[in-house]
């Protein structure tokens, strides 16, 4: 039964990092190979991100089944990468827009404020500073 087991954990932790192998091979070729920064932004931000991510759940089924220690480090580099990625990829787009596009070609917002690179908060609606 114990054969059965890391046999199949063996499989899984295989097939985890050929999968992260291929996301981050695709991953790099794409912020290599595609021609601005607004298309390049989609490639470390989602492919690399999962490729990594894949490597990692590898590394904590690996511990956990054939070191039998749980290892949270793993778990917690994920969840900083997976939080950071998107976050990272906004304030490059909004630097990108800023520097690179006029507000006159994008269309127009459905909320009561404009875009955010270009239109600041009115100022009736900043909130208070209490210093």
């Amino acid at each position: 039964m114990l054969e059965d087991t890391t046999l199949i954990a063996e499989i899984v932790v295989s097939v985890l990092l050929v999968v992260a192998g291929v996301f981050g091979l695709v991953g790099s070729l794409g912020l290599v190979k595609l021609d601005d920064t607004m298309r390049r932004l989609h490639a470390p931000t989602k492919a690399t991100t999962l490729g990594i991510g894949g490597v990692l759940i590898a590394s904590m089924i690996y511990s956990a089944v054939f070191l039998d220690r749980l290892s949270f480090h793993e778990l917690l580099i994920t969840v900083f990468l997976f939080l950071t990625a998107p976050i990272t990829a906004n304030f490059i787009a909004k630097s990108y827009m800023h520097r690179h596009v006029d507000e006159g070609d994008l269309p127009p917002t459905e909320g009561p404020y404009g875009w955010a690179v270009y239109d600041a908060v009115p100022e009736d609606e900043r909130p208070i500073d209490t210093k």
